[in-house]
């Protein structure tokens, strides 16, 4: 049986928006997807309110957002921030005008975090400067909260938002300078096998460590706040575990049984070094909360490349 409850998932044919598709498929919910792809542009503000007019629906999850590798961020820095920033403001615009008991569910990339942070805890989330190298895109992250803030003192409108680790898994971009980054990694690592090469450039030091978060795992979180009432203020979708972008690379590789000479290339930017998630608070709330393996996610994530490419 259907659940009777309409959502919305904007950018639904994504990366994120596909796997919150499943989600809501497997829970049994009623849902209709507002994308690009379908004629449905969230930069077009007039015809998404009168969409959103019509539709009326319980809650948006919002899977919508310009995105691409750090290296892509900064050489398109104005158009993503101009982008996002529109995307951000027509949801909560037209919300307040046409559809004002919608709940909005948001996604945060947690690059939005204090560069010089290290271990992310949620009271300093904003107590300091973003890292420079994801200054276009992670700016506007943070708008997400204050939107969310402001539309809620003013308009009541209801919003839950999560800080959410460097996400990877099936689904994901086949263009290297799209493609999130732990995905970026295999995909260069199939094609560098194909072709035989004896070495394999990882971009940047790989010193790096990073949290990873397995799609899947985000877009259960995301169906699963259907439920909540509303939660402004972010809390860390987090498992405190951190690999290293070289380590990462050797995992896929032995994955792949490829045996290549790993090759740093230091003209390419590393971002800030450290990024962990505190997972005090999520684990207060989900205790039981069981994360996806990140050897298993990786073995997912080979598959589909190979069978994909």
């Amino acid at each position: 049986m259907v659940k009777n409850k309409k959502i919305v998932v904007l950018g639904g044919f994504g990366f994120l928006g596909q796997h919150v598709i499943t989600e809501l498929v497997k829970n049994k919910y009623e849902y209709l997807i507002l994308s690009r792809r379908n004629g449905h542009d969230v930069l077009d503000f007039q015809k998404f309110a009168s969409t959103l007019k019509e539709l009326q629906p319980t809650t948006i999850i919002n899977c919508a957002a310009h995105v691409g590798s750090v290296h892509y961020a900064i050489k398109y820095a104005a158009d993503l921030i101009r982008d996002n920033m529109l995307i951000i403001n027509n949801i909560y615009e037209a919300v307040k005008l046409v559809s004002p008991k919608t709940k909005i569910i948001n996604p945060i990339s947690n690059c939005s975090y204090p560069g010089e942070a290290n271990i992310h805890f949620e009271p300093d989330w904003q107590k300091g400067h973003v890292h420079d190298s994801v200054l276009s895109y992670a700016s506007t992250r943070r708008m997400i909260y204050a939107y969310a803030q402001c539309y809620n003192r003013q308009y009541q409108i209801k919003s839950v938002n999560w800080l959410i680790a460097n996400a990877y898994g099936p689904g994901d971009y086949c263009d290297p300078n799209k493609v999130h980054a732990l995905n970026g990694i295999i995909l260069r690592l199939i094609n560098a096998k194909r072709k035989n090469e004896k070495n394999f450039e990882i971009w940047g030091t790989g010193q790096p460590v990073r949290e990873w978060t397995y799609i899947h795992d985000v877009a259960k979180i995301l169906v699963k706040s259907i439920s909540l009432t509303e939660q402004i203020y972010p809390i860390n979708f987090a498992q405190n575990k951190a690999y290293s972008i070289k380590e990462i690379a050797q995992m896929a590789a032995k994955k792949l049984n490829y045996k290549a000479k790993f090759i740093f290339n230091t003209k390419y930017p590393d971002g800030a070094m450290t990024k962990i998630l505190d997972d005090h608070k999520f684990k207060s709330i989900y205790p039981q909360w069981k994360f996806t393996p990140l050897i298993q996610g990786i073995k997912n994530t080979v598959n589909y490349y190979q069978e994909t490419l």
